[in-house]
């Protein structure tokens, strides 16, 4: 094969591989979406319906399995008793059969051993009448009263090709008579061996009719050959298979088994006026295609072997036993249909009797659990109520149990709703008054403005640069923070923002704080809340870099498109990380952060408030405006760096722009 070819039919395999599994794969999906939507449907029932269910997969499915076992042992106990019986049947025969070869070898002896036919058998010339007349009453009587004293032989014959012997019926013939039979040349072949010979007919010999068709008369026949002198000799002695194997032959009716012989060159030999092999289509060819696989099989010729098979939908067993003197096997075929039959029938019927009992059991449990959950269906429906807005003052249900336990912690509830919304009521109106007051006690923001100008002006014309740039920004800072027209700003504003943080802290550090932006440019018009940003890297700038740490610092600020409708925010810094167990106390913060009651505690680095709004209030505002599935998370590794991820939707209060801003790295 050439290399070339051996490429494709890899490929091909390959491919053929991938199919394979994306087919699985598909099917995988569609049962587990399958089993999913039963279970949404399941879930979506009446609890009585459900416990009814539950009761009758309870009783259905236990009863279902432990029938189908009990009846499987049934139906494998029966057919090993019926291998054992039959078996058993097939040894008597092969017993009986045994007898009657001993018998045939007998009379096949028998008859070569007297004298006078032996020096018959080897005449050179025509013998006297005197003589001939002393053989026929002496020595050949005798042969005759072989075949007489066992009446079971059907045929006692010597064949010769001396052709001084005269024919004496029906004992000696001439060997002419016998070359045509399909078994001479063996014979000639064995060279003083004998031939076991099976055959369906017994014909005339003498061939005295010869329009005359023979009955059909099976029969086995003993094949020996004999050498006397210069001539040579074939002794036959035939049975009829009805004395050979009585068993078989007997011609007794019976319609649920058959015996039959199979002799060595694969032959079929069985009673036909028994209608059992006839009158199922097709078992005959089924049990000699069996009976080659049980002799391929079988490693040991004097075992005996058998094979369970269906014909039509019909059960049978096949049980074979070898006769080793004749190289030939006799067969026993056993219907099982009728035994199975009224197995199949009697666990039809018992699961029948089960499922009717389960079904009377599940219309009294569905009656009884309607009583039981009626109470459970009061409470239901005061929950609906509740969910409507209507808080009632509670349910009254009598007795215990876990119905009753669940109205106690109901009613319980109901009045923990009352409270809390009173004292819900009572906090709005606190913080009204507090943001009152806070707007009343703000400074003047124009006079503030105006004065940092001026402050500004006078470091300009003393030629302060650093001076004046750190009031810009701090100037920007102010209205930035002063300037709150809404919750929402532009992730460019937010940025700039950040910028002029980043150049008011770098004027305390000696070494300078650099500011790293990988944003592309659509996104900087996006949505965020506004002050969002800012106190994550307020709280980086506060707590990453201790002041005896000699180190670059460095901020990152990575804007991504996760999905669709999803955008990530990631700020990192380079600093000191946060200790494991601050940092799982910090994130258990962020999941709970909707629970008031939990104390804030002290998170370590990233646990302060920063810019006034810590972690945990920027993470609260987000669920607020977005829902539960945006908000912070915080990552770290000790001594290398953290991350905060801050996950929001994807809204352009503007239209983008294309391409990426370049990373921004500046030193103030």
């Amino acid at each position: 094969m050439r290399s070339a070819d051996a490429v494709v039919l890899v490929h091909s395999g390959l491919g053929y591989v991938h199919y394979i599994k994306r087919d699985v794969t598909v099917m995988v999906k569609r049962m587990a979406s399958l089993i999913q939507s039963f279970t949404y449907w399941f879930g979506r029932r009446s609890m009585q319906s459900r416990l009814v269910a539950a009761y009758i997969l309870i009783l259905l499915i236990p009863s279902i399995i432990v029938s189908n076992y009990f009846f499987k042992q049934i139906r494998e106990t029966y057919i090993s008793d019926a291998l054992n019986q039959n078996s058993f049947l097939l040894e008597i025969e092969k017993m009986n059969m045994l007898n009657q070869i001993e018998a045939i070898e007998m009379a096949a002896q028998l008859s070569i051993s007297d004298d006078g036919i032996k020096e018959y058998l080897r005449l050179s010339e025509e013998p006297e009448p005197a003589w001939l007349i002393e053989l026929a009453w002496g020595p050949f009587k005798d042969m005759q009263r072989i075949q007489t004293n066992n009446p079971n032989i059907t045929h006692l014959r010597l064949f010769t090709d001396n052709p001084n012997v005269t024919e004496m019926w029906p004992i000696i013939f001439q060997e002419n008579r016998i070359v045509g039979e399909p078994w001479f040349s063996k014979i000639k072949e064995l060279n003083g061996g004998e031939l076991w010979v099976f055959n369906h007919r017994d014909p005339d010999i003498l061939q005295r009719y010869a329009a005359d068709v023979s009955e059909e008369l099976p029969k086995v026949s003993l094949i020996r050959q004999v050498h006397l002198g210069s001539y040579s000799g074939v002794v036959q002695v035939d049975m009829l298979l009805k004395y050979f194997a009585p068993k078989t032959f007997a011609g007794i009716l019976d319609e649920s088994s058959q015996m039959m012989i199979v002799d060595q060159e694969g032959q079929l030999f069985m009673d036909r006026s028994q209608s059992f092999m006839t009158g199922h289509e097709g078992l005959r060819e089924e049990v000699e295609v069996q009976f080659a696989n049980l002799r391929q099989q079988a490693d040991d010729l004097e075992k005996t072997v058998h094979a369970q098979f269906s014909v039509n939908g019909s059960s049978f067993l096949l049980i074979a036993t070898p006769v080793e003197r004749l190289h030939a096997y006799v067969l026993n075929v056993v219907s099982l249909e009728g035994a199975l039959n009224n197995v199949s029938k009697a666990q039809g019927q018992i699961i029948a009797a089960n499922i009717l009992l389960i079904i009377l059991l599940s219309i009294i449990t569905y009656y009884m659990n309607s009583i039981i959950l009626k109470s459970l269906r009061r409470l239901t429906e005061a929950m609906k109520r509740v969910r409507k807005g209507e808080v009632t003052a509670g349910l009254t249900i009598q007795g215990g149990g876990e119905v009753g336990e669940l109205a106690h912690h109901f009613n319980k509830l109901i009045r923990t709703i009352n409270e809390l919304i009173a004292q819900g009521v009572r906090k709005q109106a606190v913080t009204k008054e507090a943001e009152l007051r806070t707007l009343h006690s703000q400074i003047d923001s124009h006079f503030l403005y105006n004065t940092l100008e001026n402050i500004k002006m006078l470091a300009e014309i003393e030629g302060q640069r650093t001076i004046s740039d750190a009031l810009t920004s701090l100037g920007g800072m102010m209205r930035y923070n002063f300037k709150w027209s809404g919750e929402y700003v532009k992730l460019r504003d937010e940025i700039r923002h950040i910028r002029n943080y980043i150049d008011v802290m770098n004027i305390r550090f000696d070494e300078p704080i650099w500011l790293e932006l990988n944003i592309p440019s659509e996104f900087m018009e996006l949505e965020v809340l506004k002050m969002s940003l800012q106190p994550i890297v307020e709280n980086a700038v506060k707590h990453a870099w201790p002041e005896a740490l000699d180190q670059e610092k460095r901020i990152k600020i990575n804007v991504i498109a996760w999905e669709e409708d999803r955008i990530t925010i990631n700020v990192t810094d380079n600093g000191i990380g946060i200790e494991p167990y601050r940092l799982g106390r910090l994130g258990e913060s962020l999941r709970t952060v909707d629970n008031e009651d939990l104390p804030s505690g002290d998170y370590g680095r990233g646990g302060a408030q920063a810019g006034g709004i810590g972690l945990r209030n920027v993470h609260q505002r987000i669920r607020l405006f977005y829902g539960n599935d945006y908000g912070l998370e915080v990552k770290s590794e000790e001594g290398i760096f953290t991350q905060v991820t801050m996950t929001f939707p994807k809204v352009l209060l503007t239209g983008g722009g294309s391409g990426h801003e370049k990373s921004d790295d500046r030193r103030r």
